[in-house]
């Protein structure tokens, strides 16, 4: 008997997701290239630290089968600061950058170095809306903060988002390079990577 299903017309985001299925399985694929193995870097900021939010937030992105290749805890100073926010004052203005600098210099962040595919767009959707009261429910910023513009605008603090990550391969390169030394990076293998490589 064929499934409850068959037969009808399937629409909307399921019919969507049903595509990409079909797209992504091998015997339908035809020759579509490899999804490609990214490295991204993502900041636990210091609204994460102070929180309790590490090990919850982690578990996330290792739920979702990526794999941590570095991993450190610092304190920003000024001039890693400005290395790693060098075009926000020139995108958003001097006033957001400050707000953000005072904001990142405020506790410890966590730097991560995560790989996996597709991982840089797989991983800003998994955050949510840079304002988390924008972002949906189930993404890390929606479930975990709460933060506003209106918010950001009445107390001139920055955005208490969570999580920085990279946005686009570009950035994450040269970001993690900024981190991390090469000696930093690790590779070894995982059960997820039995199933993606």
């Amino acid at each position: 008997m064929p499934p409850a299903w068959f037969g009808r017309e399937v629409t909307g985001e399921s019919a969507y997701a049903n595509q990409n299925l079909c797209a992504a399985d091998p015997r339908t694929a035809g020759d579509a290239p490899a999804p490609a193995v990214e490295r991204t870097l993502v900041l636990l900021k210091p609204d994460t630290v102070t929180r309790g939010l590490v090990g919850r937030i982690i578990a996330r992105f290792e739920d979702a089968g990526l794999r941590i290749v570095g991993a450190k805890m610092r304190w920003m100073d000024a001039d890693l600061c400005r290395r790693h926010y060098f075009d926000l004052a020139e995108r958003h203005g001097a006033e957001v950058y400050a707000m953000t600098a005072r904001f990142m210099q405020q506790g410890p962040v966590i730097a991560l170095a995560l790989e996996g595919f597709d991982v840089v767009t797989t991983l800003r959707k998994m955050l949510g809306g840079a304002f988390p009261s924008e972002a949906a429910p189930g993404t890390i910023r929606g479930d975990f903060s709460h933060h506003s513009p209106s918010a950001t605008a009445a107390t001139g603090k920055g955005v208490a988002n969570l999580v920085h990550a990279s946005a686009n391969r570009a950035e994450a390169e040269q970001e993690i390079q900024l981190w991390f030394d090469k000696g930093e990076m690790f590779d070894y293998p995982t059960a997820a990577g039995a199933f993606s490589r």
